[in-house]
């Protein structure tokens, strides 16, 4: 489990948020889904399997100069989130009843999805360290313009 002090947290937090809002505005998503969305916050900032470290520690030196690790765990967090809301999406979409709905959304998505969501943020982090432009993009959204 990650050991995260209330700054880091709050911070992490801040990010997500901000990259999200740039995407869908939370203020305007329902109130289940923002219970969603703060459990998923929760659960990925804990880090009780180590996942986030273990991408974290195994970036090179020049990735990690590019931005705080509090800010690239709201990154991951926020690239987590959507892609789990796709997938909601295309569950709800093909499920009939709420119990097909259960079942199809408990059969290893979540773990699946914040694995792949951490790949994808490592990937562009790296490919960041010589796409300027890419760069960019990623400290505006963090920054939530």
């Amino acid at each position: 489990m990650t050991e995260v002090n209330a700054e880091y947290r709050a911070r992490a937090e801040l990010v997500a948020l901000n990259v999200c809002n740039t995407v869908m505005p939370m203020d305007q998503i329902p109130e289940n889904l923002l219970e969603a969305y703060a459990n998923l916050c929760n659960e990925l900032i804990e880090d009780t399997d180590l996942k986030f470290n273990s991408g974290w520690d195994a970036l090179p030196a020049s990735a990690k100069a590019l931005l705080p690790k509090e800010d690239f765990h709201g990154f991951y967090i926020a690239n987590a989130w959507f892609q789990l809301s796709r997938v909601a999406q295309d569950i709800a979409e093909m499920a009939e009843t709420d119990d097909e709905i259960a079942e199809k959304e408990y059969n290893g998505i979540f773990t699946r999805l914040s694995d792949a969501s951490l790949k994808e943020s490592v990937r562009k982090l790296k490919k960041s360290r010589t796409d300027r432009s890419m760069l960019n993009s990623i400290k505006a959204v963090i920054e939530g313009k």
